[in-house]
């Protein structure tokens, strides 16, 4: 098919901006855009969470979340936003899904607040039917449309008297039994029409940004009163016991009869060695990898121990799984379906020479920008650490599919253009730069798929639209509707009509 203006437009600009910024490392040109075709049952949506678009933290009857908390503290730790108002997606939710409907998406996945549902969180505590109610008007509005639910249990926002009661993931056997109840409430109220559950998203970042850097909420480090050395890897191990209690009560509880599947959704940059001639930055490029995707893949889809890169570097503070939870993981470990992938760009892993301290969470790994040669994998977005690689992307698709042999559907995926969170709305809306980045990972999942083997059924783009960007507040816009946050005003930017036409176009132009 055609090769697509806006690519190339779009990186002449590009070229000139890095050439006329010394911040800007130089890169190797992108590829132009070829629409390259799709299987005509490839699904495409959209992508959001709960906590960044919703607002109303205690509209009828909605308990506090960690983040609730974490975006008032004082000083701010969330540029001095949080997400009370948000998009107001809880006012607004029939607007949302129309606007969905008019970009003819197949998908939309969301996130189910848990404090909403059970503002307490506990296996005790009471449920809100109001939540419930809101829930259920999402769900019957999206079917209404006919585009599919797809639910994420936990996106990040568990209740905040949890996590004052007794740390939430820091104590696995509660939290455990707790998160178990929970599911077991959605799977009773919104099971009989939803077909596809995510229990957690990104227990890597949980467990890192949440419990060794920081950042994220609950905001625990060292600095911070916690311990970055031993709480990440006791985050992570609760993380996968919690999956493994959710899947097991659904598969033995409610996929019979409700006909569904469950999984997980794990996050991944890409990683190429520092120097590509250096065997040392080359294991440690797959070392990485594993430190970040296998930690828990490996256990979830394989029912196997932990790498044993991690169990050599980390010895007794990386949790052991008692026999009754190895054989737990080998059981449910074939019940999984699909891998929900989240990827955003692809680093430079170079091996550190010393010894890692006790804090390392990387495998002893330095992530960069460049490589040895000082050249950047390609051009900078609107956020510092993404830059476009539809190659990693493709690598990375091959690297997972070679690894577990699972379906894989694209969760998250997506990128803010430089300098869009100045842009007047009229110039947002024209976003060239994230066409040119959808239409290249769009490209490459097709090479992955048609000359790599890979199987990939579906692609989530992030977001539907702007919203509250954690700890980065309102800066940052992935979305593909504008949103003004003062007025809420939404504006379908050009991607959301690029992806309508070129999903249709691929499907279409197929040979399968």
């Amino acid at each position: 098919m055609e090769t697509t203006n806006v690519n190339v437009n779009m990186f002449e600009a590009l070229k000139a901006d890095s050439h006329s910024s010394p911040e800007e490392p130089p890169y190797d040109p992108l590829p132009p855009i070829e629409e390259l075709p799709l299987p005509p049952t490839f699904r495409w949506g959209t992508a959001t969470a709960a906590y960044q678009i919703e607002g109303s933290p205690v509209a009828d009857g909605k308990g506090a979340s960690i983040w609730d908390t974490f975006s008032h503290l004082s000083p701010s730790r969330t540029n001095n936003e949080n997400g009370d108002v948000a998009c107001d997606h809880y006012n607004r939710v029939d607007e949302d899904l129309d606007l969905m409907a008019s970009y003819g998406v197949d998908i939309y996945r969301f996130s189910i607040a848990w404090a909403r549902t059970i503002p307490l969180g506990g296996r005790n505590d009471p449920i809100n039917a109001a939540g419930i109610a809101f829930y259920n008007k999402l769900i019957d509005g999206l079917l209404a449309r006919d585009i599919e639910p797809v639910v994420t249990l936990y996106h990040w926002d568990v209740p905040a008297a949890l996590y004052e009661q007794y740390g939430a993931f820091l104590n696995t056997a509660e939290f455990v039994a707790d998160f178990e109840s929970y599911a077991r409430v959605c799977f009773e109220a919104f099971g009989d029409r939803v077909q596809k559950w995510i229990t957690f998203n990104e227990p890597y970042i949980i467990a890192i940004f949440g419990h060794h850097s920081g950042v994220l909420a609950p905001g625990r480090c060292t600095e911070a009163g916690g311990d970055s050395s031993r709480e990440p890897w006791v985050v992570g191990h609760t993380l996968i016991l919690a999956h493994a209690a959710a899947v097991g009560l659904y598969t033995r509880d409610y996929a019979g009869i409700q006909k569904g599947e469950i999984s997980i959704v794990l996050n991944g940059h890409w990683y190429e060695p520092w120097d590509a001639s250096d065997p040392a930055d080359r294991e440690a490029a797959q070392r990485r990898l594993e430190f970040y995707i296998a930690w828990f893949g490996d256990p979830i889809f394989l029912g196997r121990d932990y790498p044993p890169a991690m169990r050599t570097q980390l010895g007794k503070r990386l949790p052991q799984f008692t026999e009754g939870e190895r054989a737990q993981l080998m059981e449910l470990a074939p019940r999984h379906t699909f891998y929900g992938m989240n990827h955003y760009s692809t680093k430079f892993a170079k091996a550190l020479p010393s010894s890692p301290p006790l804090d390392d969470c990387t495998g002893n790994v330095e992530e960069l920008s460049t490589d040895k040669a000082g050249k950047a994998v390609g051009p900078v977005s609107g956020m510092p650490w993404l830059r476009v690689a539809p190659l990693g992307f493709r690598k990375l698709l091959g690297w997972i599919w070679a690894r577990y042999k699972l379906p894989i559907i694209v969760t998250e995926n997506g990128c803010p253009g430089p300098g869009e969170s100045q842009m007047p709305v009229e110039e947002a809306a024209e976003d060239k730069f994230r066409m040119t980045y959808l239409g290249l990972y769009l490209d490459a999942i097709s090479r992955a798929i048609t000359e790599d083997g890979v199987q990939v059924e579906g692609y989530y783009v992030w977001s539907l639209m702007d919203n509250f960007e954690w700890s980065a507040g309102y800066g940052p816009r992935y979305g593909i509707t504008h949103v003004n946050f003062q007025t809420l005003v939404r504006t379908p930017k050009h991607s959301a009509w690029y992806l309508n036409r070129t999903f249709e176009e691929r499907r279409r132009g197929s040979q399968w």
